[in-house]
This record gives C-alpha cells, sequence and structure tokens, in this order.
C-alpha cells in the first residue's frame, strides 16, 4: 500500500512541475506576442488621450493668440484716445459704421427762423486724462442733428455684455472735433446780431451741463470772440443805418456778477453784495451793480478776464477748478444821447449739476453748494417749462429773477449750449443733461418748430389732456385765477425759507432780512385780500344761483 502511494505522489509531483513549466512558457510567449502587437498598433484609448492632448495644445496657444490680438487693440484704442473694456468699444464702433450715413453738416440758418425763439445746441469734449486714466471708453456719439448715449449694461447673469441706445435730437450738435469757433459762428454770431438790431432786443446765451463736462471752456472762449464780434457788428452797422446800433450812436457797457449761495456779487468792484428789486412796472432791477463803459474789443476782454478771476470756484472729486457759482456777464448798447438801452446781450455760465451720489466726500461747504445749485437749476427749468401758463414762477430762485427780463420781453432770442462728457462712466449725467435740454426745446415759444424725438413719444400725457381740452383755461377763469393764487402762496413760502435760511448763515444783514419779511407780508396780506373778495363773489354768486333755481321750481 504504501508504494503506490510514495510512487503515485513522485509520480504527480513530476507531472506537476512539467505542466506549471509549460503554462509558464505558454504564457510568456503570449505577452510577447501581445506587446508586438501593442507596438504595431496602439489602441483606442491612447489614440483619445494624445487627441485630447493636442487639442489642448491647439486651445492654448489660440487663447494666447487672441489674448495677443486683444492686447494690441486695447494699445491701439489707448493711444488713439479711447481706452476701456474693448468689447464695449467694439460695439459702439460697429453701431458708429452704421449710422455714420446719417450726419449732417452744421449751418447757422439751417433752423433758426425769426419766430425760433429758442434754440439748443449740443457740444461734446474730448475724453481728458482723468476718465482715461479710470478706463473710460467714448460712449457718445454726435451725428448732427443728433445726439446717440451709449450706455454699457449688463444683462442679469452678470457676464453678458450689452448697450442700451437712446437718442436725441436737437438743432445743432457738435463733436469733439468741432472748434469753439464753429460753435461761435453757429450759436453766438447770430444773437450778436439780433442784440445789435437797435429794436431793445434782448439775447441770451448760457451754457448747461455736468461739473467738468467744459460750459467755463466754451463760454470764455465764446466771450472772447464776443469781445471782437461786437466791435465788427458796431462797425458794420455805421454804414448800414436803418436804426441799427452802431459806432456812432450807441454806447457798450458791461457788467459781471455772480449768483453765489443765494448771494450776488459783483465781480467788477471788489465783490460787492447786491441787491434784486422790482420797480413798479414789474421789470427786474439790480441795485449797485457797476457798469464799465468800453470803447475797444481789448478794454471788453480784458474787463471779461479780470471778472472771471474773482469768480468762485473750488476743487471737487469731478474737477479740480470748478465753479462754484452762476457766472452773469450782460452787455448793454446804450442811446449815446438818451441813455435808453437799445440791446442787450447776457452771456450766462451756469455752474455744474452735481448728484449726491458724487458729493459723499465733500465737507459741509461743498454739499451746500451742490444743494443750492441744483435749486436753481430746477427753478430755472420749471420757468422755462411753463413759460406759456398762466404762472411763471420766476420768484423761486434769485437766477430765474434775474433772467426774467430776458424771458419777458417780446423781442428775445435764446440759445442754450448743453455740454457734454463723455466717458463711460457719465452716461446717467449725460442723458439727465440732454432730457433737460429736450425739455427746454419741447417748449414752443411763439411758432417754434420743436424737431421730432426718437427715444420718447411725442406726446406727454399733458400734452394730450391739453389738445382734449383746448378751450379749458377759458372757460374756467375762477380756476386759472385759484391756480395763480395757489402758485403764488407756495413762492411765497419757497421765498421765506431761503430769507430764513440766508438769516441763519455766517454774518446775516438782519436789516435785509427783516426787509425782505416785510414785503414778503405785504404781498401776503395781497394775497388774502385778493382770494377774499373773490371768495365773496362767488358766494353771491352761488346764492343768487340758489334763489333763481327756488323760483323756477
Amino acid at each position: 500500500r504504501s508504494a503506490p502511494a510514495s510512487w503515485c505522489g513522485f509520480s504527480f509531483g513530476v507531472r506537476s512541475n512539467t505542466f506549471t513549466s509549460r503554462r509558464g512558457a505558454c504564457r510568456g510567449v503570449r505577452q510577447q506576442a501581445n506587446m508586438g502587437r501593442k507596438s504595431l498598433a496602439p489602441d483606442a484609448t491612447a489614440l483619445r488621450m494624445q487627441q485630447m492632448e493636442a487639442n489642448r495644445v491647439a486651445r492654448r496657444a489660440a487663447m494666447q493668440d487672441k489674448k495677443r490680438h486683444r492686447e494690441e487693440a486695447v494699445r491701439r484704442n489707448a493711444e488713439a484716445g479711447n481706452p476701456g473694456d474693448l468689447d464695449f468699444v467694439g460695439m459702439v464702433t460697429e453701431w458708429r459704421n452704421r449710422h455714420i450715413h446719417l450726419a449732417t453738416a452744421n449751418d447757422r440758418n439751417a433752423t433758426r427762423t425769426s419766430a425760433d425763439k429758442i434754440q439748443v445746441c449740443v457740444r461734446k469734449r474730448p475724453l481728458n486724462d482723468k476718465e482715461k486714466d479710470k478706463k473710460d471708453h467714448d460712449a457718445v456719439t454726435v451725428f448732427h442733428p443728433t445726439v446717440t448715449v451709449h450706455s454699457p449694461k449688463l444683462r442679469v447673469d452678470g457676464i453678458s455684455k450689452y448697450i442700451e441706445h437712446t437718442n436725441f435730437r436737437f438743432d445743432h450738435t457738435f463733436g469733439e472735433g468741432h472748434t469753439t469757433e464753429k460753435v461761435y459762428d453757429t450759436c453766438a454770431s447770430p444773437l450778436i446780431d439780433y442784440a445789435c438790431a437797435g429794436n431793445g432786443n434782448r439775447a441770451t446765451i448760457f451754457a448747461y451741463g455736468q461739473t467738468g463736462s467744459g460750459k467755463t471752456y466754451t463760454m470764455s472762449e465764446i466771450q472772447r470772440r464776443a469781445a471782437e464780434g461786437i466791435f465788427v457788428a458796431l462797425k458794420n452797422n455805421a454804414s448800414r443805418g436803418e436804426g441799427r446800433c452802431s459806432i456812432d450812436n450807441s454806447s457798450c457797457s458791461i457788467a459781471i456778477f455772480e449768483i453765489y449761495g443765494g448771494r450776488l456779487q459783483d465781480l467788477l468792484n471788489n465783490r460787492n453784495r447786491l441787491k434784486v428789486l422790482e420797480d413798479g412796472k414789474g421789470e427786474v432791477v439790480i441795485s449797485e451793480l457797476k457798469e464799465m463803459d468800453v470803447s475797444t474789443p481789448q478794454e471788453l476782454h480784458s474787463l471779461v478776464e479780470d471778472g472771471l478771476l474773482n469768480r468762485t470756484t473750488h476743487a471737487t472729486e469731478a474737477n479740480d477748478v470748478s465753479s462754484r457759482s452762476h457766472a452773469i456777464c450782460q452787455i448793454f448798447f446804450r442811446d449815446k444821447s438818451t441813455g435808453k438801452v437799445r440791446g442787450k446781450l447776457t452771456l450766462v455760465d451756469l455752474a455744474g449739476s452735481e448728484r449726491g451720489t458724487d458729493t459723499k466726500q465733500h465737507n459741509r461747504q461743498r454739499r451746500t453748494e451742490s444743494s443750492e445749485i441744483n435749486t436753481s437749476l430746477l427753478a430755472l427749468k420749471e420757468c422755462i417749462r411753463s413759460i406759456e401758463s398762466v404762472h411763471v414762477p420766476y420768484r423761486q430762485s434769485k437766477l430765474t429773477l434775474i433772467l426774467k427780463a430776458s424771458r419777458n420781453s417780446t423781442c428775445k432770442l435764446t440759445c442754450m449750449i448743453a455740454t457734454l462728457s463723455p466717458g463711460s462712466s457719465s452716461t446717467d449725467h449725460t442723458i439727465n443733461t440732454l432730457r433737460y435740454a429736450d425739455r427746454i426745446k419741447e417748449q414752443k415759444v411763439g411758432t417754434m418748430r420743436s424737431p421730432p424725438r426718437s427715444d420718447l413719444s411725442k406726446n406727454s400725457p399733458r400734452d394730450k389732456s391739453d389738445e382734449a381740452n383746448p378751450t379749458e383755461s377759458s372757460e374756467h377763469p375762477s380756476s386759472e385765477m385759484d391756480q395763480t393764487a395757489i402758485h403764488e402762496s407756495a413762492e411765497l413760502l419757497t421765498e421765506e425759507g431761503q430769507i430764513l435760511s440766508e438769516a441763519q448763515g455766517d454774518n446775516p444783514d438782519m436789516e435785509e432780512y427783516a426787509h425782505k419779511l416785510d414785503e414778503i407780508l405785504e404781498r401776503k396780506h395781497v394775497l388774502i385780500t385778493s382770494l377774499r373778495v373773490r371768495l365773496r363773489a362767488l358766494s353771491n354768486k352761488g346764492a343768487e344761483l340758489g334763489a333763481s333755481l327756488g323760483r323756477s321750481h
């Protein structure tokens, strides 16, 4: 029994080792064969990995190439004076290329006729260094007679970019390529000829816009050229005759003052305080204002320069040398024999409008100035908006009260020059300025033509109601008188508040405060008396109507 077992065990062991060695040899042969096949034909996974790597390298190269092209484009834009977001710049450029055919040339006689009383012009300045440092791009396009503001926006996802275009249309528009001489020849020169006509004509030019938009630069250049243009017109009128103002029959004088913090200061007489009064005819008189006679353009220009040097200026966030007052330059043409005013030219450089968000870093004095500036500008807009209504609120501010003579005269022409900042960060300011100017042009004085607008409806709800009831004011005179009384009462309250704020300031003039308060009380007494008379008449009319109805029944 043991022999077969040991034999079987020995025999099994030998056969087992032989089988194992053969199987290992076969496996080795198969592995070598597989390796040979792999080296000859790579599998699909390796191919995909190689393709992915090649695509990754290509994408990286394309991204680097695109980045290089964008950097070159940004550099070219910066060299051209238009830095900023490349995508927004490209959108604006594409829009301009599509609409450049709409631009026309400015013509000083293209839109103004003898019936046009108000002319609105727009001037856009180039980007300044401060805007370039902020990487602002040019977001305003001027294609005469239209102005388009390109407001950069982001969609809800916060990534997708788009531009919102807002269009306006005016009498004249000037881009950054137009010189001040072109602006003067188109806007100011016709008004100088009009003021020198010798018929008592009143011409007014005022510049409006946000702080740092180029108002003072434009107005100072117009004043400098006007100094020469006035005497050229007076000299030419000497040969024309026809009763026009000339060197032979008329003298020229100038007065310059500013409105700062509700106070008037004579800029040609040591900044002396002035008073605004009204005579028995309702004419506005500025007492103690010094007029300087001039006989040459050099004298006139020298006085203008002296007045501007005395103007109140301070540094703000938007402008290092910001005008903080309304500067008013009045040039009179008087008859040499009688001293009667035969013509008057008023040049107004308004202080820049500011939003509350732009005055966060200002001190209390600067914020007070900004508030007073915006209040007077709002009052000016309200006066222009209500120029055809029964009551025009001239007494809401000193600025509108002074300009009352120019607005009330039957022989008057007005030109508003709205100045624009082109930077993309100022698009809100720019749109507000253009809406202000557009609202002024919308008022039809006489038979003035108002050009169509593409961004707003032609008729506002108020205009439609006026068209629907054209005779409403004539059928209800009592309603008009009541509205006038209400406006007058509100106006008196506003004046009383302004006087009180002046009295609480530094070094108040209590005598002037008492005098003004007495005037307000007197006007209140007259207003209350007239209302009582009106109420008594209305009660009598109601009693008569009730009695007649009783008799009929």
